[in-house]
């Protein structure tokens, strides 16, 4: 699979940075004073400073949680997904929704948190105890 490009808004890099670089381990890319590049576990993530078009998004019900409409995320292994989950919970970070396992029993089970960056915008890691699920029906 290749590596996707996302660019997202923030209203303060410095926030940005201490979020995605050292909360959640991104290694930082090229710079500017007006954005970060990140390695979004693997992917490319572009912090844009744009206060204006920071806002939180609505939401939607999803198996019995407020699940925000507007998010991104990725999709770990079981073992990346629970450090992950356990290395927010150290560090104190706000979870919109609390790590749980989702659809339990159905096509689709997965693991699923949700937490928000500095600017608010919302972040979903994933994982699957079976990758096929992903796409299930």
């Amino acid at each position: 699979m290749q590596p996707f490009h996302l660019a997202i808004a923030v209203d303060d890099l410095k926030a940005a940075e201490a979020f995605y670089g050292d909360l959640l381990g991104c290694p930082r890319g090229r710079r500017s004073d007006k954005w970060i590049d990140f390695n979004f576990f693997g992917h490319q993530l572009v912090t844009h400073l744009s206060p204006d078009d920071c806002r939180r998004a609505g939401t939607n019900p999803v198996d019995g949680h407020d699940v925000p409409a507007r998010h991104f995320g990725v999709v770990l292994s079981p073992a990346e997904w629970r450090a992950l989950a356990a290395r927010l919970k150290a560090a104190k970070a706000e979870f919109i929704i609390e790590p749980d396992i989702r659809f339990k029993g159905e096509p689709g089970e997965q693991g699923t948190f949700f937490i928000r960056d500095p600017a608010g915008n919302a972040l979903e890691f994933k994982c699957f105890e079976d990758e096929r699920m992903l796409f299930a029906s």
